[in-house]
């Protein structure tokens, strides 16, 4: 069922309106009533068009994949920390194509921020499916290589998992 433009343009302000707020941290009457306007001024840009990535964009279901993005940050974090510290510093860059068989430009989207948030690596370029990625090491792209994170963004977005 699609909503209309009124209940998605109320629950998109809604939404941005308290992010606003716990991001501001300034409750005065100036800031929240700013805060308010800018709200619906992105609200009113962003809602109704079909193709955006956040277009029936499964929130509940990030529940599942944000503790691991947390664990996955903390590890890699550890893992640079160790190659820093190392006087040999045990480096081998590389840049890596990457074909993603993900369908949803919202899980796309996902997949190269989750990539650039991951201490070690960044995603340089995203064309379609097809993504660069720049890795320090062999280990930084493990998850990247073995799709093991693109798994789990198919569980999120509840996509057909590729054999």
């Amino acid at each position: 069922m699609k909503a209309s433009f009124p209940k998605q343009f109320i629950g998109n302000t809604l939404a941005l309106f308290v992010v606003w707020l716990v991001l501001s941290g300034r409750y005065d009457l100036s800031h929240v009533v700013l805060g308010f306007i800018a709200s619906c001024g992105v609200a009113w840009l962003n809602t109704g068009y079909p193709n955006s990535p956040f277009h029936n964009f499964p929130w509940g279901r990030q529940v599942r994949y944000w503790p691991w993005l947390f664990l996955r940050i903390v590890e890699s974090s550890w893992h640079l920390t160790t190659i820093i510290l190392n006087p040999a510093l045990p480096i081998k860059p590389k840049l890596l194509t990457y074909r993603s068989h993900l369908k949803h430009r919202g899980a796309v989207l996902m997949l190269g921020n989750s990539i650039t948030l991951t201490p070690g690596t960044i995603t340089v370029d995203v064309n379609g499916n097809h993504i660069i990625v720049h890795a320090i090491d062999e280990f930084s792209s493990k998850d990247l290589i073995s799709g093991r994170i693109e798994r789990k963004l198919s569980d999120v977005y509840q996509e057909i998992k590729r054999q």
